[in-house]
């Protein structure tokens, strides 16, 4: 056995083992910056922040240009604000990066099989408590009937009403209410529709849609969440246990060679066997294999 402990991840093609002790030192958190930051700095950098955020809701071709407009008072001299912008859009698409590459690893290892539309319904909560109540809902779903799940919230665009957007993984036998199918007009999509919508969710909130997804859907799925935290701005919301790496043993013969940056990675072969901490066999790769080994962040 050539390692006993790896994280493993499946990057949409291959599975890659990182084995035990190949990034040390804390390589991959945010470094501590031990200078105090001037109040020119901290003055820069806040207006920054919010003329990035504001510039999102313009086109992309105009975006740098508005940044920089807002930018003037605060960086007087043109070309170190030119360099100032630069270097922080840097920083923003790198952690851009890291953060959806960290999210396609946590949705690769699940089976999703719902993809859930929430809207509030005015008659029974306002925005506020729609979000409160259903974030509290979602958290007594994952502790009691095991259910996980990954979402964005978003604005309509056509009245600005309140939506949850997510995918689900529902366990058998664990669906709270009952999948009605029902019939409405989309307005969206000028033409009448076919929906299944949840009674229980229903009841306490308004209208609703669970889709059902096959792993060929998951994709385009998340996509669509992405899509929304870049248009809101906002933060994925995650519940259950949702991880981007499952714990294995790698043994010789799975591994096809090493991968990334200096090596340091495994390329592992498609049906390698699953080899818990204390060494049981649990059978070559599959989903069924994955939950039952121990997962990592």
């Amino acid at each position: 056995m050539s390692f006993t402990q790896c994280k493993i991840y499946f990057d949409g093609s291959h599975y890659i083992a990182i084995p035990q002790g190949s990034f040390p030192s804390g390589k991959g958190c945010k470094k501590q910056n031990t200078a105090n930051p001037t109040p020119e700095q901290i003055e820069r950098k806040e207006a920054f922040e919010t003329a990035y955020k504001e510039s999102k809701k313009l086109p992309y071709m105009q975006r740098k240009k508005y940044i920089d407009e807002q930018l003037k008072i605060a960086i007087p001299d043109e070309n170190e604000r030119k360099n100032f912008i630069a270097e922080n859009n840097e920083r923003k698409d790198r952690n851009r990066s890291k953060k959806y590459c960290l999210l396609w690893r946590k949705v690769r290892l699940q089976r999703w099989n719902y993809f859930v539309t929430l809207t509030f319904d005015s008659a029974k909560c306002t925005a506020e408590t729609f979000k409160a109540k259903l974030q509290d809902t979602l958290k007594k779903l994952v502790m009691r009937k095991g259910w996980k799940y990954i979402g964005a919230w978003e604005h309509g665009g056509e009245n600005g009403r309140l939506h949850f957007h997510g995918i689900f993984v529902i366990p058998d036998d664990q669906m709270v209410g009952e999948l009605v199918s029902v019939t409405d007009y989309s307005t969206k999509r000028k033409r009448v529709q076919k929906k299944l919508q949840n009674t229980y969710f229903l009841k306490r909130f308004g209208l609703n849609e669970f889709k059902e997804i096959c792993p060929m859907d998951v994709e385009h799925s998340v996509k669509y969440i992405i899509k929304y935290i870049e248009k809101e701005g906002g933060r994925l919301c995650q519940g259950g246990d949702v991880k981007p790496y499952f714990i294995a043993a790698v043994m010789d013969e799975d591994i096809i060679c090493p991968y990334g940056v200096e090596d340091k990675k495994l390329l592992l072969s498609d049906s390698f066997t699953c080899i818990d901490q204390d060494g049981v066999v649990h059978g070559a790769v599959c989903p069924e294999v994955i939950e039952k080994m121990p997962k990592s962040n």
